[in-house]
């Protein structure tokens, strides 16, 4: 190699980046890849989903410094390293019709601006490769999908010296791929729900294939399909680190981990954009960078 390869990977809340592409950024930290995690928002809105921490006076009240310890912890279990781009969690309004977001958060922040925080970060870390969200954020959080606007507008921004001039946001940077995460994709869903009615066991995924048309949004195109394995105890470390988000008993982990690794043994993304040759389907997000490094 005569270039570092690094891989970004921008995220809207802390735990995203542990249930989203974490065996895959722990694979690639393993073989010498420099990874950083960007972080929009702090999480302060996001409700204490562990029903063993509900309640508790103490994390209600200091819900974004409880949640930036966690991100600490699970950042030292993935190895990967961390930033934050400063931006308030929107929340996820509920109820019909849907409440106004509130004021000052991150989905109401100019998509330029918002997207020029990116740029710095581009710009500094110098990636080769970034990871985000589709269109529809994965799942239709604001967040979520302001992220997805922020790092589209950012991924062509930072090379682009009269919107992002240099003296303010540093020296010009083009980043040459940028992948969709597809984790939670219904090809994966059925195989794993499949193998454990066969092996006679219950599944936690038979209600989520009846709503995933409801849910699900459009077929996606998997274009890349990273073997990850070996790093899926990593990523269950990492997303259990998140203890306000994640309860460790919970239908994240009911799918014996044997099962997971001869049935699905990899991560799953969307090649977005290309500005190296590849041939689909990848193995590696790197494919067609590698050569030239």
């Amino acid at each position: 190699m005569t270039e570092q390869l690094r891989l970004m990977a921008v995220h809207a809340h802390p735990d995203d980046e542990s249930s989203k592409g974490a065996a895959t950024m722990a694979k690639y930290v393993s073989e010498g890849v420099e990874v950083l995690v960007v972080t929009c928002t702090g999480g302060e809105r996001g409700s204490i989903l562990n029903p063993k921490l509900q309640g508790d006076a103490y994390i209600e009240a200091n819900i974004h410094e409880v949640r930036r310890k966690e991100m600490d912890e699970a950042r030292e279990i993935l190895g990967v390293d961390q930033d934050w781009l400063g931006f308030v969690d929107s929340g996820l309004p509920e109820g019909d019709p849907l409440p106004p977001l509130p004021e000052g958060c991150f989905a109401l922040a100019d998509v330029d601006q918002a997207a020029g925080e990116l740029v710095r970060r581009i710009r500094g870390f110098r990636p080769q490769v970034i990871t985000t969200y589709d269109e529809n954020g994965g799942y239709p959080h604001p967040d979520h999908i302001m992220t997805h606007k922020i790092t589209m507008v950012a991924f062509e921004g930072a090379a682009d010296t009269e919107k992002y001039p240099e003296a303010e946001f540093g020296p010009a940077f083009q980043p040459q791929k940028l992948y969709y995460n597809q984790g939670f994709n219904r090809p994966r869903t059925e195989a794993l729900h499949n193998a454990l009615l066969e092996r006679g066991l219950e599944s936690p995924y038979g209600d989520w294939l009846k709503r995933w048309d409801e849910f699900g949004g459009k077929p996606r195109n998997l274009t890349t399909h990273v073997p990850c394995a070996d790093f899926f105890e990593t990523r269950d470390k990492a997303l259990i680190a998140h203890r306000t988000q994640i309860d460790p008993d919970g239908g994240w982990f009911r799918v014996p981990m044997e099962i997971q690794k001869e049935v699905w043994p990899t991560e799953e993304y969307e090649l977005s954009k290309s500005l190296v040759a590849t041939s689909l389907p990848e193995q590696d997000l790197f494919a067609g960078i590698r050569e030239n490094a």
